[in-house]
């Protein structure tokens, strides 16, 4: 496994790219938080990173999945929320083996 840390969310889908294209990788878990600020920037850059992302799974024929709380959370919210992150890379392995969660050991 490796991991790869991007300045944020919107930087993710250059990293799973290059991620993708590597042949020792079978898929691409991306965990993350968008809190909210003044502005709809935080929406902006949430739905911009979940579309590139697909973008990058169907293109690379690599799983990719989006594990990123928000947009319009707050700080608190999104702490109370961060093990959430965590249900991509469950759902990117079941995509990757092709085995549900259930069967799995």
């Amino acid at each position: 496994m490796e991991t790869v840390s991007v300045p944020g969310v919107y930087d993710a889908p250059l990293a799973a790219d290059r991620l993708a294209q590597s042949p020792d990788v079978d898929a691409v878990a991306v965990p993350g938080v968008v809190v909210t600020g003044d502005t709809d920037h935080d929406r902006v850059v949430t739905h911009a990173a979940a579309r590139k992302l697909a973008d990058v799974s169907l293109n690379r024929d690599t799983p990719v999945t989006f594990g990123v709380s928000g947009p319009g959370m707050s700080a608190d919210e999104a702490r109370e929320r961060v093990e959430y992150c965590a249900d991509a890379v469950d759902a990117v392995v079941d995509l990757a083996t092709g085995l549900p969660a259930a069967t799995r050991q």
